[in-house]
């Protein structure tokens, strides 16, 4: 695969400043940072869910509520098993 170089000029401030801010979050470097963006970004759309199958995919957990979406999360950061 061929790489190549990519130059972007006149971001505003606002915008530098969430993508250093989101590179921290994310461990990166702003280079690491912007090509995990363009690479999610430009992913093969059969792989992405749209609204019917992201409600598909919330129903097949079982999630009826915000709060239990919630306990869910918990749990698996957690490491307890779901009921």
């Amino acid at each position: 695969m061929r790489s190549a170089s990519l130059t972007i000029r006149k971001i505003p401030g606002s915008v530098l400043q969430r993508l250093r801010e989101r590179a921290v979050r994310h461990r990166r470097s702003m280079q690491g940072e912007v090509l995990a963006i363009l690479e999610s970004v430009t992913a093969d759309v059969s792989t992405r869910l749209d609204a019917e199958g992201l409600f598909r995919r919330v129903q097949s957990l079982g999630i009826r509520t915000p709060a239990e979406a919630a306990e869910m999360i918990r749990q698996d950061r957690d490491g307890h098993q779901r009921r």
